[in-house]
Order: structure tokens, then C-alpha cells, then sequence
């Protein structure tokens, strides 16, 4: 094995180390950079799989809709019943003495305007309600690791079909509860007391409606009195269901999302210590910004 004589590789020179003149500098702004938003946890990057709400942050979001309408709802259907039953008394009163026309066309047109409002908002209401227990649903169970025990099918017929309604509505209400609170799969559901009392204010509230329908194709004085006053009823229940509702959509969201993303606070730093102090240099590289 024949070797190079001494001298015939050459070392190669050390290189001397480079000396730190700054953070680099360009002559024209670099199309590259950072994007401009503030560090948070976690970081979602637009454009990306990670980008798409969660299903928990989707509840976040229906369920403060959900509750607003709800609450409106409440309200215009307290104001409705309140019409109704001054509707009523005026009825009683017009038994024995005249009334004033002003006074009756006044307790008309409250009552039209607010049983027709009380109509919107409740379609709307089912609506948004509707579509956060699906969501609900579906983060629910991706939480607990299990599969809904009913398709998306079942949950709408459920709620939506009347008689049906009666029984599975408050049975999903009660499974949902049952999966947010992490119980055991193989356990039945035991609904709380709050999922019991709206699931018989929702009966009593179905069963006044048929009521009243009913009630509108008898004929007579009294029959219109009767109707008006199981009218103001249904409105009472009306309001006590939304109220209700919007109190459990409330509890299940912040059980399946204890963490409200409105109440986080910036993360700040305000100072830093046991760091050394920075290096200071005397003077500017050139082309650096001011």
C-alpha cells in the first residue's frame, strides 16, 4: 500500500471565526416573515387541517346564540301571555260594562304583535337549539371516546315529530347529559333534577298546544273566552320552557367546555428575571432599520 510523501497534502487553513455585526439586514424588504397575529395557545394556522373549529369550539359558539334567542324568546312569550290574560280580563269586564274602544284595540294589537314575534323567535330558537345538540352530540362523544347511541336521524325525529317528541326528547337530553358528564357507557341514564323539570315543561307545553288547537273549532262565547285564557297558558309555558332550555344548554356547554375562550386574558410579559443582562452594541450594521 503505497503513501502520499510528507508535504504533498496540504492542511487547510483555519478559518478565522466570523465576527457578529447584528441581525442581518437586505437591501429590499424580505417576502418572508412570521404571520402577524399575537402568540396564543393553542395556535391554529389558517390554511391547515388544525385551522377547522373543533367540535368544542363550535359549541362555544352555538350554545351563546342558543341561549340569547332563547332568553328573547322567553320574554317575548311572557309578554304574549301577559297579553292574553289582559285579554281575558278585559272579556270579564266587558260582562257587566262598556269598554273603551282606545283600550281594546290597544290589547289587540299587543297581542297579535307578540304572539306573532313569539312564533319567529320559536322556529328560530328550534333551529339553533336543534343544531347545537347535534354538535354537542358529535363533541360529547369524540370527548368520551364512544359512539353516539343515536344517528343524526333519530335526534332530529325525536325532537321534531310530535308524540314521538314526548318520550325521546328528554331521553336524548338525557343521554347527552350522561355523556358530558363521563359516566359509564354501560350504565342507564339517570337524568338530573334540571333535565327532569324541562322534560315536563316540554309535556305540558305540547299537550296546552294540542289544547288549544283543539279548543279553536268549538263555538260559543265562553269557548273564546276558555280559548283565550289556555292561550295565555301556553304562552306561560312557552316562557318557562325557553327559559329552561337555555339554562341546560347553558350547564352542558360549560360541563363539556369548562374553559370560556371570551374570559382568557392575553398573555403578557411584564418582566423578566435571573436573565443576564443583553449585550449592548455600539454600533448600528449597516442597512438595519432605526
Amino acid at each position: 500500500m503505497a503513501n502520499p510523501p510528507p508535504g504533498a497534502i496540504r492542511p487547510r487553513p483555519a478559518r478565522p471565526a466570523e465576527r457578529y455585526d447584528g441581525p442581518p439586514s437586505y437591501h429590499v424588504p424580505p417576502r418572508w416573515g412570521f404571520p402577524h397575529l399575537a402568540w396564543r395557545v393553542p395556535t391554529a394556522v389558517p390554511g391547515t387541517p388544525s385551522g377547522y373549529p373543533s367540535p368544542v369550539e363550535r359549541v362555544r359558539v352555538l350554545h351563546r346564540n342558543a341561549v340569547t334567542i332563547l332568553w328573547f324568546l322567553a320574554g317575548l312569550a311572557a309578554v304574549a301571555a301577559g297579553a292574553e290574560f289582559w285579554r281575558y280580563a278585559l272579556l270579564v269586564v266587558s260582562r257587566s260594562t262598556a269598554l273603551h274602544a282606545s283600550t281594546v284595540a290597544f290589547s289587540d294589537a299587543l297581542e297579535i304583535i307578540a304572539s306573532l314575534l313569539t312564533v319567529v323567535f320559536g322556529l328560530i330558537a328550534v333551529a339553533a337549539t336543534l343544531w347545537w345538540l347535534l354538535v354537542a352530540r358529535s363533541a360529547a362523544a369524540e370527548a368520551a371516546g364512544q359512539e353516539p347511541a343515536r344517528s343524526t336521524g333519530e335526534v332530529v325525529a325525536g325532537v321534531l315529530v310530535p308524540g314521538v317528541n314526548l318520550v325521546m326528547a328528554g331521553s336524548i337530553l338525557a343521554e347527552l347529559e350522561h355523556l358530558v358528564l363521563g359516566r359509564e357507557p354501560d350504565r342507564r341514564p339517570r337524568p338530573s333534577r334540571l333535565v327532569l323539570a324541562w322534560w315536563a315543561a316540554w309535556v305540558v307545553n305540547e299537550v296546552l298546544m294540542v289544547l288549544v288547537i283543539g279548543w279553536r273549532f268549538k263555538d260559543g262565547v265562553q269557548a273564546m273566552a276558555d280559548g283565550v285564557l289556555l292561550t295565555g297558558l301556553l304562552n306561560t309555558s312557552a316562557a318557562v320552557l325557553a327559559g329552561l332550555t337555555a339554562v341546560l344548554v347553558y350547564r352542558l356547554t360549560t360541563l363539556l367546555a369548562p374553559v370560556r375562550t371570551d374570559r382568557l386574558r392575553p398573555l403578557q410579559v411584564r418582566s423578566v428575571r435571573g436573565a443576564p443582562p443583553p449585550e449592548l452594541r455600539t454600533a448600528r450594521p449597516t442597512g438595519a432599520a432605526r
